[in-house]
């Protein structure tokens, strides 16, 4: 029997409702107010996000039938399970101490493992480095070298010396030049260098070693840099048809190059957005690659990397991290990714340890071994919401892509500044959500632990910024999100680590108990976040007592926590008598009565915080005002 004629007879009891009956009952339940400003989610992607969807919207999606396994491999590339490599990165580049770190990692689970090899120009270096792993079981990857032609001779040797054939050598090397010249601002020597070295790596590996990846495309860079879904994205297929063309321009073909590339990109914390945009990497990849007229399907499906995003990580509350990569790692697994690299909770404030190391392949294990992630292919198929973000990201990012080619290219672009100042842009809009808190990160901007101090546990030190030579190019600036929010709170432990005493908020409490109590626990995640003490307290009926217990906590900051209709009474009362008892005490309101603000100012009231404040700039005037200054 037919499926449709089958489902048709389920539950013959409910009859169907129209669209047209859902949009009649919403509308009616919005008792007049704005449908696109209530319902319809406005995404910094570009695109509209409707409350609902239906079957009859997959009808327009031209992929929603495909299989796995089939073009344009929207459902990956993979027939019986989502089993996908579980990778972990070895931080640091001591030769002893990555050995351990990912000896112990293959030991725990690992498959596949990424180091940093900076440091690394010799074979008896390379040597020390594998020794005691498998590089015939376990793929490995080679990331930051200072030439990338060095390193796979390097490998090739040791491969030799390991008596194994190249066949048998599974892995990749992270040569991005594209990246180094947006990171850096400039050509590792210069654009043809690089195509030289790529030309040099391709023929190299076709001969020596054919399953070897040498180029990455580090689209994770541009997440890190600010960027939204559909800009990682589209900047990300932007790059990888640059290599192509490049290298076909020199000879090779398409079946040649597509199989030797990969991409990494991020999995963020926007949980069915980052399935979505994993599943629309493989569509555009398939139609770039389709137009170079391919032999072999194999060159048409992407291998993709997924890596937990750098720029939401955070170093106060760190634990919280660990929430944020589960999410992150599930989103990755259910999109499809070849390879997945869960980051360590910890490595915003210093080198991971066992421990964060150990957790953060676990969580991989976990999604394998208990929560069976890796049985099912491509589970979000079908899903209204899901392919139709899908299709959604596809478009928007192939129409950067093709706004890229018009300009000349992906690296024309970098040359110009498109790319880095569309990032921006984007960056600064997610900067200021952070700063208002229109976007929240817990523990941060966000119901802080403010009994919490990291100063003392930070060994990741910030480079003092050098007198650098001009860049021929703009860069683009890698970042993480809550930075500013750091660096403002460790300036309050310095401050107290000088002798000083902890800045102090009062909650002066009176009035309308809801309001009051509403209103101070907003002014304890407000000033939290700066790490200064709360002082809280039950609140006061008489003006008087409130005024003896502020004295006697002789905090610097005093904020009056009651309702908008008492604040015209209240607040000039209470400020005149804290100024006589504490003329330098700063003076507070919490909440926004605009309609008596001036009023209030004139009284004494110094400020007012609310939910339009900038957290960010505030907190800082506070911090000024009260001699807590940034690092000379």
């Amino acid at each position: 029997m037919d499926p449709k004629e089958n489902s048709k007879k389920l539950f013959p009891e409910f009859p169907p409702v129209s669209t047209q009956s859902w949009e009649e009952l919403i509308i009616s339940d919005l008792k007049g107010a704005d449908y696109e400003k209530k319902l319809v989610w406005k995404t910094d992607e570009g695109f509209d996000v409707r409350p609902y969807y239906r079957s009859e919207d997959l009808d327009p999606i031209w992929f929603s039938g495909a299989l796995p396994d089939e073009y344009p491999y929207v459902r990956g590339n993979k027939t019986k399970k989502n089993n996908w490599i579980i990778r972990q990165d070895i931080f640091g580049t001591d030769i002893t101490s990555a050995n351990k770190a990912a000896r112990e990692a293959i030991s725990r689970g690992a498959e596949a493992v990424c180091f940093n090899v900076k440091d690394i120009t010799s074979h008896k270096q390379l040597n020390q480095l594998l020794d005691g792993i498998d590089i015939s079981a376990i793929q490995i990857q080679l990331s930051s070298s200072r030439s990338y032609p060095l390193t796979l001779e390097l490998l090739i040797y040791e491969a030799g010396f390991r008596h194994l054939t190249g066949e048998i050598i599974r892995g990749a090397l992270n040569f991005d030049p594209i990246s180094y010249l947006l990171t850096h601002g400039d050509f590792y020597i210069s654009q043809t260098n690089n195509f030289d070295e790529a030309e040099y790596l391709l023929t190299t590996v076709l001969k020596r070693m054919p399953h070897l990846r040498i180029i990455n495309v580090n689209g994770h860079y541009f997440n890190s840099a600010g960027s939204t879904l559909v800009q990682e994205l589209g900047f990300s297929i932007a790059s990888a048809n640059e290599y192509l063309s490049g290298l076909v321009s020199r000879g090779f073909t398409v079946d040649a190059i597509a199989p030797r590339m990969q991409m990494s990109l991020s999995s963020g914390s926007n949980y069915f957005m980052e399935i979505a945009k994993l599943r629309a990497a493989r569509i555009l990849w398939a139609k770039i690659v389709e137009q170079y007229d391919p032999q072999k399907k194999e060159s048409m499906q992407l291998f993709l990397h997924a890596v937990t995003a750098q720029r939401n990580k955070t170093i106060y509350d760190p634990f919280v991290n660990m929430l944020r990569t589960t999410t992150e790692g599930m989103a990755a697994a259910i999109g499809n990714a070849d390879s997945i690299s869960v980051l360590p909770f910890d490595f915003t404030f210093k080198n991971p340890d066992d421990f964060s190391q150990r957790i953060a392949l676990n969580q991989q294990l976990i999604f394998k071994e208990e929560a069976h992630l890796d049985k099912t292919i491509d589970p979000s198929a079908g899903s209204y919401y899901i392919e139709n973000l899908t299709n959604s990201i596809a478009s928007h990012a192939w129409n950067l892509f093709r706004e890229v080619e018009e300009k000349g290219g992906m690296i024309e672009c970098v040359k110009s500044g498109f790319v880095q100042d569309a990032i921006e842009q984007s960056m600064i809009k997610k900067e200021t959500d952070i700063a208002q808190r229109k976007t929240v990160s817990i523990g941060t901007n966000q119901y802080p632990n403010t009994g919490e101090t990291m100063l003392d546990k930070l060994t990741l030190v910030k480079e003092e910024k050098q007198a650098e030579h001009p860049s021929a190019y703009k860069k683009l600036h890698l970042s993480r999100e809550t930075e500013g929010f750091e660096e403002m709170r460790l300036n309050t432990e310095r401050y107290i680590s000088q002798g000083h005493k902890r800045p102090s908020v009062f909650l002066f409490q009176t009035g309308n108990l809801a309001m009051r109590k509403a209103r101070a626990g907003f002014a304890t995640n407000f000033f939290g976040c700066a790490g200064f003490e709360i002082i809280d307290n039950a609140g006061f009926t008489v003006i008087e007592d409130g005024i003896l217990s502020a004295a006697e906590a002789a905090a610097e900051i005093i904020v009056i926590c009651s309702s908008d209709e008492e604040y015209e009474v209240v607040a000039p009362q209470i400020s005149k008598e804290i100024k006589k008892k504490m003329p330098n005490a700063i003076i507070v309101v919490a909440g926004y009565p605009k309609d008596i603000m001036d009023k209030l100012k004139a009284e004494g009231i110094v400020d007012f915080i609310h939910l339009r404040s900038n957290l960010l700039q505030t907190l800082a005037g506070y911090q000024t005002r009260l001699g807590i200054g940034n690092r000379q």
